[in-house]
């Protein structure tokens, strides 16, 4: 008798199996949060079919930063300076907008060292993913407190933090970031279609996302621990996404549904839990997560979203070759026009 034969293996829509869009195996501890987020990114992207090789990813310095190395180990990677990685996006998405640009960093490359980049990334609304990592620690210099920590969170030691923190969703949203969102590394639905979100804009998304750290920052006092997440997690809405090749339509139970329609015909589909939430609202979003801090609640979610601003690639008006496949005719000046310029420098 002939040996049965094997399943067919399971693909995605391009033909791609899901051990194509993982990485290496990771060193980071065992519980980490951002091995949570990595798998998310890993399965995000199988879903929706999109080739390794069209990803940049991009990160800094931290434990947020060897991440990019347990997803997509066939796309283009760059490990950045310590808070440089937005300024590195820039230039990659500038040579090449075909690229899906990824940057992986963490509160510390985003709120510290990196925080005037971050802030320049920003109001250029670059088509980019954003994740932060955020654990609100330094967990590569023995755990302690960032620029994201609460006022009173503790340390393991016992070090109260005396310092207010830096929102990054309230600056994203403030400074000119299109699509903003946080959530928990713990919620895997919630963080899955937020991803999907992410990479069907078209603009900047920042998405903040608590990560706890096992070894610096998972103790009582901490805020930015499991624990203290799944009692003080305040969901703001259950978040559907709808591909563009896919019907729109889906099960989303009772309650009111808001969809929002993403510039490559996805479908952001957000049904309200509880209260009157409308993430297109700017200065709702404001309002939202500054009573949510008063609160010392952590609303999670689409915080706001906007499809329709120009991104910076429209604002400079760029050819829609990358620019990085232009050939030198096209990109270099030619020598009469470097004459003029001599000349007017005599």
């Amino acid at each position: 008798m002939s040996a049965a034969a094997p399943p067919p293996k399971k693909v995605n829509r391009i033909g791609l199996e899901i051990a194509d869009y993982k990485g290496a195996k990771s060193t980071l501890c065992a519980g980490c949060g951002h091995n949570s987020i990595s798998e998310r990114i890993i399965e995000s992207f199988y879903d929706l079919g999109v080739s390794p090789m069209r990803v940049a990813k991009i990160s800094g310095i931290g434990c947020s930063s060897k991440s990019p190395a347990y997803f997509l180990r066939m796309a283009h990677g760059f490990n950045a300076v310590h808070g440089r990685a937005p300024a590195v996006a820039t230039g990659a998405m500038l040579a090449n907008r075909d690229l899906v640009g990824l940057v992986v960093a963490g509160d510390g490359d985003t709120a510290s060292i990196g925080l005037g980049q971050f802030m320049h990334l920003l109001r250029r609304n670059l088509p980019l993913i954003y994740i932060i990592e955020d654990n609100g620690v330094y967990g590569l210099t023995k755990g302690q407190f960032s620029a994201t920590a609460d006022l009173g969170s503790k340390l393991k030691t016992g070090v109260v933090n005396e310092l207010p923190p830096l929102d990054c969703c309230l600056l994203g949203i403030e400074a000119g970031a299109t699509l903003v969102a946080r959530s928990f590394s713990g919620d895997k639905r919630q963080l899955l279609a937020v991803l999907k979100a992410a990479i069907a804009h078209k603009g900047l998304s920042v998405i903040d996302v608590i990560s706890p750290c096992v070894t610096f920052n998972d103790h009582e006092g901490s805020t930015k621990s499991y624990a203290y997440m799944k009692e003080h997690d305040e969901v703001l809405h259950e978040v559907s996404f709808v591909p563009h090749f896919e019907e729109i339509g889906i099960e989303m139970g009772e309650g009111e549904t808001q969809d929002v329609r993403l510039h490559d015909g996805s479908t952001i589909r957000l049904r309200k839990l509880g209260r009157d939430y409308d993430p297109t609202n700017k200065l709702n979003a404001i309002r939202a997560l500054h009573e949510a801090a008063e609160s010392r609640e952590v609303l999670t979610g689409v915080l706001y979203v906007n499809p329709e601003a120009p991104n910076f690639m429209e604002l400079l008006n760029l050819t829609g070759r990358p620019l990085a496949t232009l050939p030198e005719s096209v990109t270099r000046p030619p020598r009469e026009a470097l004459d003029e310029i001599m000349e007017e420098l005599r």
